[in-house]
């Protein structure tokens, strides 16, 4: 990678990216140091960016920084695997699939309960809102506009999320905004949303509107079964076309 121009801010950025994807991928090994000379002869910057750079990996548990060794790569075990930027980093990496393999796990986890709290909790002004956002993704995702169609469904599950009573839950709505913005970028999204995926969308919607908790849960749970569905379809699609 050659590093040109821009702000010093965008040039460590830039770089903790690539080497955090390096780490996550294997390319530079675990406990496997890099001294803060090799950054700046690599990518051309000077020792201040350089210096930034490892910061961010070290606060992301990436790397640690080790008194005459230098940057050293550090395990999975050590990593903030909840940072945002890192599930954005991983979802880019050769490990993405195991990456969306555990996202799902813990959307599976916790978006049923949102919606069965946010069908108890939230506040009808609240509640009613979901209904419209599930409308504009029937009508975006039938016409094939898959862009409008991923804001209108990072609104709808982050709405949940933050609307559900609990402040745990809430604090995953970027990292669901993440996955959902990865799947899309990556091609793991299919061509036009599923029947069932839109359908399901408007169950939840109405589900909580009513205040029926237990719907709102098997709702919700029928579309991340749906999520698991598109992805490994869309998995195969990928190995098929590059075999």
């Amino acid at each position: 990678m050659s590093v040109e121009g821009g702000s010093a801010d965008l040039l460590h950025h830039a770089i903790s990216r690539e080497l955090g994807i390096e780490i996550i991928d294997g390319v530079w090994p675990v406990d496997q140091a890099q001294r803060l000379e090799d950054l700046q002869a690599r990518f051309g910057v000077s020792r201040t960016v350089a210096r930034e750079a490892a910061r961010q990996l070290e606060s992301m548990g990436l790397a640690r920084a080790r008194r005459r060794l230098g940057l050293v790569a550090q395990p999975i075990a050590q990593w903030n695997v909840l940072d945002s930027q890192l599930i954005d980093w991983r979802l880019h990496s050769t490990k993405r699939e195991d990456q969306i393999y555990s996202l799902t796990q813990l959307r599976l986890a916790v978006e049923p309960a949102a919606a069965e709290s946010a069908a108890k909790f939230a506040s009808i002004h609240t509640r009613a809102q979901l209904l419209p956002l599930a409308s504009e993704m029937r009508r975006t995702g039938e016409a094939g506009e898959l862009n409008e169609f991923l804001q209108y469904d990072i609104q709808f599950h982050s709405l949940l999320l933050k609307s559900c009573g609990n402040e745990l839950f809430a604090a995953l709505s970027d990292l669901v905004s993440v996955v959902l913005q990865g799947r899309t970028e990556l091609g793991l999204m299919p061509a036009q949303p599923k029947p069932e995926a839109l359908d399901g969308h408007e169950a939840v919607a109405q589900a909580v509107f009513r205040g029926d908790a237990e719907g709102a849960r098997e709702a919700m749970m029928l579309i991340l079964d749906e999520v698991r569905l598109a992805f490994s379809d869309a998995e195969a699609a990928r190995s098929a076309a590059s075999s």
